[in-house]
């Protein structure tokens, strides 16, 4: 069965921990099967400043996206904040105010998707 860890130490990895393919003891950092290399999905922790600058540009939804080179997500998201609001303006009628939690969850969502998205204006940036 394979392993969920996609980096597990050099000292316990004798098979791929993707395809379990046995490694050579030459070469324990890449399968020659599956093409992995050690750290594989692996992600800094804390994030970088371009992802706090996403998060806090997307105070107004879908800017964060937009910042980050996700030009057509973040135009969606910010239509789509528009009927968002349009929406819990009806619940929180329709609830006796309890619709009115909808946004900020939608608003913490967007935030969050922002922080975690891959940087695409950062990589064409750096290249060339």
């Amino acid at each position: 069965m394979p392993t969920t860890d996609a980096n597990p130490p050099l000292t316990e990895l004798q098979k791929c921990p993707l395809c379990e393919t046995a490694l050579h003891s030459d070469n324990l950092n890449e399968c020659p099967k599956c093409d992995w290399v050690r750290g594989y999905r692996s992600r800094e922790t804390g994030g970088t400043f371009r992802d706090r600058v996403a998060l806090c540009l997307s105070v107004v939804p879908g800017l964060g996206q937009i910042y980050k080179g996700h030009w057509l997500l973040g135009a969606i998201l910010m239509l789509g904040s528009v009927f968002a609001i349009l929406a819990c303006i009806v619940a929180a009628t329709a609830s006796a105010g309890w619709g009115l939690l909808l946004l900020p969850l939608y608003w913490v969502g967007v935030m969050a998707h922002a922080y975690f998205l891959e940087d695409r204006a950062l990589h064409h940036h750096t290249r060339g």
